[in-house]
């Protein structure tokens, strides 16, 4: 398909665009062309006049095309004309046909063994098989188009000799360049619509971040209020239970002041008892076999004996253990209190 000369539409230059198409190559220039008008003279405009034709247009376009093809010694001859619908000839058979609406104009040109259409508002060339061709031709007809036979032998050009070795094949049919600039200004629309409403997006994502984060942050800020209330609850708790423990316990053993005995005291005194115990041996063994030792000096005697001070030692353990079970107590009596709270 690259090897195909095809001139797309610029301006009013169909003329143009057709001749040059057909010829498959850059032949004619819109000064060239107007040169050629000028020249038409009074009997070419009365053997157009004799086809049925009345336009003021129409003729002039259509002598200026015959005249410019007359340089190549080619002819035009109108498809469906008596005089050529009487030679009976296969549209197959033929080389170009030239087709106008109004004032567009427009080349068929079988290239090789191949048709194509090269109308210039044409993306490209639209491949035309044999068996459509003749459909083609009814169509654009009955669709108010004047078609024209080509007849005369055309120049030689790169994509007839290309393609008489070789059979293309087109996936896509080309598109008109109207639908395709439509295509292309509706595709610019959706794209910068998909573009507002990303960015959009993206905005409302960002918010969405920035609020769960301040939630997030919020909830952890609560959390460690709750902590510190809790724990300041339990410090409480736990001042007023040892408060209340002591004044239980005092309560309990008013003789505590008297007896209250520091681990120093404590352990002055269980020095005294061992000493003591040494002495006693030692006079055992200096005191002659048989004597007995003095009842009063045993460890079980009254209160201020030795035995009384081991007694008081142990009393103030069992006071101790019963003050810390006490300050239990009253600490879960204590936050049973502040959960009925």
């Amino acid at each position: 398909m690259e090897s195909i000369f095809h001139e797309k539409q610029e301006g009013s230059l169909c003329a143009q665009h057709c001749l040059n198409n057909l010829l498959q190559g850059e032949y004619f220039s819109p000064v060239e062309l107007s040169s050629i008008a000028h020249q038409l003279d009074e009997e070419e405009r009365m053997r157009m006049a004799e086809g049925g034709v009345t336009s003021e247009d129409y003729r002039t376009f259509l002598q200026v095309i015959s005249n410019a093809l007359k340089v190549w010694g080619l002819e035009l001859i109108l498809f469906n004309s008596p005089e050529y619908q009487r030679l009976g000839i296969d549209p197959i058979n033929e080389r170009s046909f030239i087709c106008n609406y109004k004032e567009h104009w427009f080349t068929v040109r079988k290239l090789g063994k191949q048709w194509f259409n090269l109308n210039s508002l044409l993306t490209g060339p639209e491949l035309i098989s044999d068996t459509y061709l003749a459909l083609f031709l009814a169509q654009l007809q009955q669709e108010g188009y004047s078609i024209f036979v080509v007849k005369g032998d055309l120049p030689d050009c790169e994509a007839d000799q290309l393609l008489q070795m070789i059979r293309v094949q087109q996936m896509q049919r080309p598109k008109l360049i109207g639908e395709e600039l439509a295509q292309l200004k509706e595709q610019r629309v959706q794209k910068t619509d998909l573009e507002r409403v990303s960015e959009a997006n993206d905005g409302s994502a960002i918010l969405d971040e920035d609020e769960e984060d301040l939630q997030r942050a919020l909830a952890l800020s609560r959390q460690q209020i709750d902590m510190e209330d809790e724990e300041a609850d339990l410090r409480r708790a736990i001042q007023l239970s040892m408060q209340g423990g002591s004044r239980n316990i005092s309560q309990d053993t008013p003789q505590t002041s008297s007896t209250h005995l520091t681990s120093e005291e404590l352990r002055k005194r269980r020095e005294a008892y061992f000493e003591k115990q040494q002495q006693q041996q030692q006079q055992q063994q200096e005191d002659p076999p048989g004597q007995l030792s003095h009842p009063c000096e045993t460890p079980t005697t009254s209160s201020g004996a030795v035995g009384s001070d081991l007694g008081d030692a142990m009393s103030e353990e069992d006071m101790l253990q019963a003050a810390v079970t006490m300050s239990l107590e009253t600490v879960k009596n204590n936050f049973k209190t502040e959960g009925k709270k």
